[in-house]
């Protein structure tokens, strides 16, 4: 919007309303638009708030000494963990 733009909409509110009412409805207008902007803060805070935070990740610590691949062995009878499939690998049906 222009100067011009804005000057005759003064005019017109001021026609409309005349010049003891404008003040009134200058502050009515900054008043709503101030609780507006407090009521918009309010909720995207809240929303900022109740966002799940990222967990970190968990480290896989093995002694160095220890053979990973020999101890999963043992425990699932001789199947390494590269001939069984990942769970990840499963897939829906398109």
């Amino acid at each position: 919007m222009s100067i011009s733009h804005i000057l005759l909409i003064a005019i017109v509110a001021l026609v409309l309303f005349g010049p003891k009412k404008l003040p009134e409805l200058g502050r009515a207008l900054g008043k709503t638009i101030r609780e507006f902007k407090s009521t918009a803060n309010d909720l995207m805070s809240g929303l900022n708030d109740s966002e799940p935070q990222p967990q970190p990740q968990r480290k896989d610590v093995t002694p160095s000494g220890t053979n990973p691949s020999g101890s999963q062995q043992a425990a699932t009878g001789g199947t390494s963990q590269q001939e069984r499939p990942a769970a990840d690998s499963r897939r829906l049906p398109d």
